[in-house]
């Protein structure tokens, strides 16, 4: 028996410190996750079941009769953790189902039957630890071997229950997953839950009795079993990068080495008190400490290996990213190009958050906070030698690793190429639409200079005639009526067709010596318009400060204002109002045309100013459309705005260049 007792101190001690290990590593780690918050609770439990047992092994070491506060410590830390063993287990695998999309219904009810699993299995610890607690009150007899039987049959079944259906999930994540490594670390856990499940059922459940050695065999062996389970979780995290813990290879390396060092010293105690009859324990711990200076040069060279290793693997996961980049520049859209980047860098490296701008123009403005939270890394863009924008990531761990941060700075390099790629497509494809839409509007134009001028004059020599017919005493009144109707329409078809004419013709530059006054056109438009106004009972109010003397031609500017104050005057409601000022702004002519109207639906203002739109019975569609021509011929710009007070209304604003002082 002494060797069992040898073996179980080894045996805990190597569960407390694997435990303790992957306490440090989610706790580093930082993810955000439930996963990950169940996952360091387990480890809490195990951690406890195994540091108690130890704790009580050791005192039976060292004590003849161990006292009896260290006892009921040691005892209540393991039944701690003892006791919240099956529950948990059963909460990592439902919240690892969740993450793997592998529980049942879509309506939620897979929420509310998790809710109510946990609520009952987290009830039963509650049971068990008030049956812990009155042992402990009671300072009953500890069973240190058979620590569960102190809890009766019922955490027997539970504990079997929780293993069963916990390796039935494993045999569910093996089935659903594709990776060929994943399978195998699935079933190899689902087998050791398995036996674990038998052990507990023969000791605990159905209380077999057996020979003394068997016994503590089989419980050694039962208390020893989780620690293959996190072994080979381990090594599938740092082989195959297992839950994306192994991006974080930093974090792996360096909770390594301090337990490596922790476990080095401690054997360096022992060693120092089996020899300190033989050596000074002080000689003992110096011997040890300079035979590691053996090891420093294989160390080195296998450190720098696994290295290598890692870094060219990070290289190869960026060679790809970065021909997806350069295909999706292709695409010639800078906006999806900067969201693409920002989303696969995120996906590929499994960060937090990710977040590229460029030149400070391009990107989303709530991202943009990123670059100042805490724990973001920002990378620079550079392009013959200046800043062209930066790259910012969050990881979910404390730092970024060598060699990812390599690969980020390999790709922050490839990324200029890529905008600039993106970039000059993107304006070669704006210049081919440009000269497709001037060609469109020039052949646009030609036919309507064609059409009209091949129909007004035969419409002039009809209205000649019909005029002159209803001058003539012998036309009967029946007719008369008739004819000025269709007067009237000759006269709406001249007026489309001279619409037609003003757009199809090319603005006539002004004299720049004389100038044009923007205030002068103003005041001849409305006092033309203003009996319209009248008529409809539209109120109109003028505002011109000062002399307003730009480049553009005096035709120009009343196609402008004509059309503008037209199309106000249309859209302003009933007994409404319209408003035309104009002022100096800047280098600019300001003009703006205001009315009351009902607005522009937001899926119509981009194309309301295109040649032939109208949402008007008897509109041609041509007068905002000879406006945006004659304002981009002058240099300037229109803007257009709607839903100007309590969702009405519409403001168009034109800025002219002002014609420079002394021409």
């Amino acid at each position: 028996m002494a060797s069992l007792l040898y073996i179980r101190l080894i045996g805990f001690t190597t569960g407390t410190l694997l435990m303790l290990f992957w306490m440090v590593v989610i706790l580093g780690y930082r993810r955000q996750r439930n996963f990950e918050r169940v996952f360091f609770f387990l480890c809490l439990a195990l951690f406890l079941f195994y540091g108690g047992s130890l704790l009580a092994l050791n005192a039976q070491i060292y004590y003849s009769q161990p006292p009896p506060l260290l006892t009921a410590f040691a005892w209540t830390i393991l039944s701690a953790g003892l006791c919240f063993a099956p529950a948990l287990l059963i909460h990592l695998h439902l919240e690892y189902a969740s993450t793997r999309s592998l529980t049942p219904g879509t309506d939620g009810s897979s929420d509310r039957w998790k809710r109510l699993a946990l609520t009952l299995c987290y009830a039963l610890v509650v049971l068990l630890a008030i049956k812990a607690y009155r042992g402990l009150a009671f300072a009953q007899g500890f069973d240190f071997l058979l620590p569960a039987n102190s809890f009766g049959k019922l955490f027997g079944v539970f504990m079997v229950g929780s293993l069963v259906s916990s390796a039935i999930w494993q045999f569910q994540f093996a089935a659903a997953t594709a990776n060929h490594n994943e399978k195998l670390f699935h079933r190899f856990v689902a087998v050791g839950l398995c036996l674990c499940g038998l052990l507990v059922l023969v000791l605990h459940v159905l209380q077999i009795p057996l020979a003394p050695r068997i016994t503590g065999a089989a419980t050694t062996s039962l208390a020893f079993l989780p620690i293959p389970l996190f072994a080979a979780l381990l090594y599938a995290v740092q082989k195959y990068n297992f839950l994306q813990i192994g991006r974080q290879t930093n974090l792996m390396y360096a909770v390594s080495a301090t337990f490596l060092a922790l476990l080095y010293l401690s054997l360096v105690r022992r060693v120092g008190g089996l020899l300190e009859s033989v050596l000074p324990p002080e000689a003992t711990g110096s011997i040890l400490l300079f035979v590691l200076v053996i090891f420093v040069e294989p160390i080195q060279r296998l450190l720098a290996r696994r290295l290598h290793e890692s870094a060219q693997h990070r290289m190869d996961d960026v060679r790809p990213l970065i021909t997806e980049i350069r295909n999706k520049a292709r695409e010639g859209n800078l906006r999806n190009l900067v969201e693409f980047v920002a989303a696969r860098v995120k996906q590929q490296f499994e960060f937090s958050e990710a977040f590229l701008e460029i030149d400070q123009t391009v990107g989303s403005e709530p991202l943009r906070e990123l670059a100042q939270r805490p724990g973001a890394e920002r990378f620079s863009v550079v392009q013959s030698g200046s800043a062209h924008g930066f790259l910012a990531v969050r990881p979910h761990g404390a730092i970024l690793s060598g060699e990812i941060r390599a690969a980020l700075e390999l790709l922050c390099e490839e990324l200029p190429a890529a905008l600039e790629l993106c970039r000059a497509i993107e304006e070669k494809v704006r210049l081919e639409r440009e000269l497709a839409e001037r060609e469109r509007l020039a052949a646009l134009g030609q036919m309507a200079a064609s059409i009209s001028h091949n129909l007004k004059n035969p419409l002039g020599s009809i209205k000649t005639i019909l005029q002159v017919q209803l001058e003539s005493p012998e036309m009967p009144d029946s007719l008369k009526s008739e004819t000025q109707m269709v007067l009237a329409e000759i006269s709406r078809l001249s007026g489309k067709l001279s619409q037609l004419l003003q757009f199809s013709r090319p603005a006539v530059l002004g004299d720049t010596n004389n100038g044009c006054d923007v205030c002068e056109i103003v005041s001849e438009v409305t006092q033309v318009l203003g009996a319209e106004f009248d008529r409809k009972g539209i109120a109109l109010r003028v505002s011109c400060n000062g002399n307003l003397p730009v480049a553009a031609s005096k035709e120009s500017v009343n196609d402008i204002l004509s059309n503008l104050v037209v199309n106000a005057l249309e859209a302003a409601s009933a007994n409404g109002r319209v408003l035309v000022a104009a002022t100096r702004r800047n280098q600019n002519a300001l003009i703006q045309v205001e009315d009351d109207g009902k607005g522009i639906s937001p899926e119509l203002r981009e194309k309301v100013l295109q040649p032939f739109f109208t949402t008007k019975t008897q509109g041609t569609g041509l007068g905002l459309a000879i406006v945006a021509k004659r304002v981009a011929e002058a240099n300037g710009t229109l803007d257009l705005e709607s839903s100007i007070t309590e969702h009405c209304g519409t403001r168009f604003s034109v800025r002219l260049p002002l014609r420079e002082e002394g021409k």
